[in-house]
């Protein structure tokens, strides 16, 4: 028996990447996908690698016909439609930024806009490596981490988890990303000629969006609020994430079993072996995460991160996370990974 979805805002990249995925997952039925600017035509008019979906506004979705609804829309644009169905008894996996905060005040801190829907909070924020599995079956409703967050937090928790950072020092995390993390609308610094050739720093510090994630879930895992100091830059390809964390740990042998003991046996999140270093190579296209281990002096770990962002960072991860919401094997839809039309 097939879970009937559908799909919000399916002409992005993370729409396009969680179509693709969906269209070979043998549980799954989409019933259909929705485009506010191109509803009436085919997605396969957009992309011409993707299925021959008929595209609806979202005025238009029939909620009463789907399980789940999967929601790939801008901040303040999903929110609102996350209500209504799960109003009508759909379950939600929202893939923007609207769920993942618990305080609507933080969000619209960092969003500079009052939260469209402040009584659907808080709901589960799942990396499903980093989470209690058994508790997210029939969950009505999860939050998909960020791109960026999900890197960086893969790289964290593990030590955060364990209270093995020195107390009063940073948390640096250096990440570079693919342009595609920006999205699909026109900007004049993501267009080829200004991006080819060159790699900069945007939003450093304690300036991106995806701190206010990362450092929430720093703080429930025992971290305080202000260590965090993030460096995002942008890489002159397509796709993929490389978070870099330095980490002033308190012993270096517990840190290694740490991540061992977090990921040994994870079929989505694989350590490195001693010597050999994460890069896009090992993920891109995939709905992997890599990390690699560097001890550089008695207290100073480096963990690396990869993942891709359309993928780990957004719509495999959702996926996974339906995957455990509906009782399904985590990986089914995944591996072997036969997705992607973006």
């Amino acid at each position: 028996m097939s879970i009937n979805v559908g799909v919000f805002g399916a002409t992005g990249y993370t729409g396009l990447e969680l179509i693709g995925i969906l269209e070979n997952h043998p549980g799954v039925e989409i019933l259909f996908a929705t485009s506010e600017s191109s509803a009436g035509k085919s997605l396969r008019e957009l992309s011409p690698r993707a299925p021959d979906l008929f595209l609806i506004s979202s005025a238009e979705a029939p909620f009463d016909q789907i399980d789940c609804a999967f929601l790939c829309l801008p901040h303040t644009r999903s929110a609102p439609i996350a209500a209504k169905a799960l109003e009508q008894g759909v379950k939600v996996i929202d893939l923007s930024a609207d769920l993942r905060i618990d305080d609507p005040a933080v969000y619209e801190q960092w969003y500079k806009v009052a939260h469209p829907n402040p009584e659907l909070l808080p709901v589960p924020y799942v990396i499903p490596e980093l989470s209690e599995r058994e508790n997210l079956k029939n969950a009505p409703c999860i939050a998909n981490p960020g791109c960026y967050a999900t890197a960086a937090l893969l790289g964290i928790l593990p030590l955060a988890i364990e209270g093995l950072f020195l107390p009063d020092t940073p948390i640096i995390v250096d990440a570079k990303s693919g342009v595609s993390g920006a999205g699909k609308t026109p900007k004049v610094h993501t267009l080829f000629c200004e991006v080819h050739g060159n790699f900069y720093p945007y939003a450093i510090g304690r300036a991106h969006r995806h701190i206010s994630e990362i450092e929430q879930e720093m703080v429930r895992a025992g971290l305080e609020a202000g260590r965090l100091i993030f460096s995002p830059h942008l890489l002159p390809t397509d796709r993929g994430i490389i978070a870099t964390v330095y980490a002033q740990i308190s012993d270096m042998e517990a840190a290694l079993e740490a991540f061992d003991g977090q990921f040994a046996g994870e079929p989505l999140v694989h350590l490195l072996p001693e010597g050999e270093l994460a890069s896009l190579a090992h993920v891109t296209r995939t709905p992997l995460a890599v990390i690699s281990l560097t001890p550089v002096t008695g207290s100073l770990l480096i963990v690396s991160v990869a993942i891709d962002n359309l993928l780990k960072g957004a719509s495999s991860q959702a996926v996974q996370n339906f995957n455990l919401m509906f009782g399904l094997d985590e990986t089914l839809g995944l591996l072997p990974f036969q997705g992607g039309v973006a």
